[in-house]
């Protein structure tokens, strides 16, 4: 038979109070009380359960992973992967565990995220941004609730985010075009109604304007992420002409696929045209050529959401959001000639 809290109060002759506070090393026991009770536990082999330990210290050390809205990849994408991975070691070396919600409802009376966190107490949660975000998403973002997001701009009392500067993200292609003479460049963004994907095109077309560069209509086009959608998105571009000299698209997996286009109309990369994608997952290293990109530092962003919602919790800190800078990765689909090279000074 399970042992319970009042089972060992009653063997040590003491309060159940007494016990809980003796467990969870609260209050003043004296120690002949504490030594006798902490003896009954260790010969009976008493463990307390999660939830007195819970509402006795006020802590669960429980967070919950919340992936928000429409995340139009599977879990194991590079990116969200790589991400949670860095985040779950660092917040599990911080003493917490994980628990992963769907946004699916939570019982017939269909509560939200706030119900979710009380119903487990929870200590904070991480929000994992997808498209399309739920009204329920805001809810918990304006309570008590610590939240730090990802890749979702979060203004609560109790809450911040971190997301890489996808203004910077553009602006780094834009500009290394620029200093190799390049500039006639298309861009293929995500979903026209991405917040992330318009931010990097917004940084896109300041950048090609402060520099002068051509903006042609035709030349800004969307996809859904995926490759197929880059493959249609550039035949667009190409079917109407003038032919950009370089791409830049706003995942890798878009870019592949306009590599793939272009090498079907009989264009070279990156002889003719030059394309760098965004996000550096594995596959860029083995796509011929192997694909230039903008690499998000995935392991930083999971440390920084990690120990950022780690202080709030304890409030050893005031939310602070933060941009982290990406790195442009050239592989050969980018490449260029030494008379290229030349054109312009370096930055």
């Amino acid at each position: 038979m399970k042992l319970t809290i009042k089972d060992i109060a009653k063997m040590a002759g003491v309060s159940p109070g007494t016990v809980s506070k003796i467990i969870n090393q609260t209050g003043s026991i004296g120690p002949r009380t504490k030594e006798k009770v902490m003896k009954i536990i260790e010969e009976t082999g008493y463990q307390p359960s999660f939830s007195a330990k819970a509402l006795a210290t006020k802590k669960s050390n429980l967070i919950g992973l919340i992936y928000a809205g429409e995340v139009h990849v599977e879990f194991n994408h590079p990116f969200f992967n790589e991400v949670i991975n860095s985040f779950k070691n660092a917040i599990g070396r911080l003493g917490y565990d994980l628990l992963i919600f769907s946004n699916s409802n939570f019982s017939k009376g269909k509560e939200d995220y706030l119900a979710r966190c009380k119903h487990f107490q929870l200590d904070g949660c991480i929000i994992i941004a997808g498209e399309n975000i739920e009204s329920a998403i805001y809810e918990l973002d304006k309570s008590s609730v610590p939240c730090v997001g990802v890749d979702i701009e979060l203004t609560g009392p109790r809450s911040t985010f971190v997301t890489t500067d996808n203004r910077k993200v553009s602006s780094k292609v834009v500009e290394h075009y620029y200093l190799h003479s390049i500039k006639e460049v298309a861009y293929i963004g995500g979903p026209s109604d991405s917040i992330i994907s318009n931010i990097r095109k917004e940084g896109f077309l300041d950048t090609v304007r402060q520099l002068g560069m051509a903006v042609r209509e035709n030349w800004i086009q969307y996809g859904d992420y995926f490759e197929q959608s880059g493959y249609e998105a550039m035949n667009r571009i190409l079917a109407e002409g003038p032919i950009p000299k370089g791409v830049f698209a706003a995942s890798d997996m878009m870019a592949l696929g306009a590599l793939k286009a272009i090498k079907e109309r009989g264009y070279s990369v990156p002889e003719d045209i030059k394309v760098i994608g965004c996000d550096d997952v594995e596959a860029c290293r083995y796509s011929d050529p192997p694909l230039s990109t903008v690499k998000q530092d995935k392991e930083k962003m999971g440390k920084l959401a990690a120990y950022m919602l780690h202080d709030m919790i304890n409030e050893q800190a005031e939310p602070n959001s933060i941009l982290v800078d990406p790195e442009l990765v050239i592989r050969n689909t980018c490449i260029v000639n030494n008379k290229e090279n030349l054109a312009k000074p370096s930055l």
